[in-house]
């Protein structure tokens, strides 16, 4: 086993559900490879975006309108809808996580993935670092790479710390930095990563990262291409990244 591996970042919500419509990676080459794996897929992205959105009406008090504009603000804005909140209205960011992530019933919408767990094992560890990167927290990460039963495929997680002030996720540098720093890669240019986030990819791009973006099948491929590469599956990280998976 190679003494500098590069690291691959996975995405864990929308990235790792191998079946869900919502997949999106990132690649970052040489000795970091990062990929967003967003696990969860549409139905889970479907009740994240609801509980954010009951989120906002109860503690700010907002009609279900103003709520949705307001989450999406934060979104675009910092990357994450927790960031907006912690900014500009001091909630307890470990009682959303209680609210919103940890209230998803993931149990009930996930299971399972023996293909997406076939092509994890197919990329060749000795050459590169299988890495989780992902803007929830840690509870909410371990929980849904655990149900799609891939949980030991990956060397370590960097997840978002809803505990520090101020709070640091994609598309911020820092995040990248501390990502790198946890898997123990010092060269921009020896990480890979996939996600659905056209943000998160633009960002990893310019660091220097080796990025893809994997886009939902059957949506439109944005106008202006985040970054060099776009996938519409985790399958065709095989043509992508041919270095990285095994002959045989």
């Amino acid at each position: 086993m190679a003494a500098n591996r590069p690291v691959f970042f996975f995405d864990i919500d929308n990235c790792t559900n191998f079946h869900s419509s919502i997949q999106r990676v990132r690649i970052a080459e040489k000795n970091l490879l990062s990929t967003d794996l967003l696990l969860v897929g549409k139905k889970v992205h479907d009740h994240m975006s609801r509980l954010i959105d009951e989120y906002f009406m109860k503690h700010l008090d907002l009609t279900q309108e103003d709520a949705y504009k307001l989450h999406q603000e934060y979104y675009k804005n910092y990357g994450l809808a927790i960031e907006g909140l912690t900014r500009y209205h001091k909630i307890d960011p470990l009682e959303y996580n209680r609210q919103v992530d940890d209230a998803i019933p993931l149990e009930d919408i996930l299971s399972e993935d023996p293909a997406l767990r076939k092509l994890l094992q197919d990329i060749d560890t000795t050459k590169v670092k299988l890495w989780l990167f992902t803007n929830a927290y840690v509870t909410h990460g371990q929980r849904v790479v655990r149900i799609l039963g891939i949980d030991d495929l990956f060397e370590g997680m960097t997840f978002c710390d809803y505990g520090q002030n101020p709070i640091v996720c994609k598309p911020r540098e820092e995040m990248y930095v501390k990502g790198m720093k946890e898997a123990g890669v010092t060269d921009f240019k020896d990480c890979y990563f996939v996600d659905d986030s056209g943000l998160n990819c633009t960002e990893a791009e310019r660091l220097g990262w080796s990025a893809v973006h994997l886009v939902e099948a059957g949506d439109p491929l944005p106008a202006v291409k985040p970054c060099k590469t776009q996938i519409r599956s985790l399958e065709e990280l095989r043509t992508v990244f041919p270095q990285f998976f095994k002959t045989s």
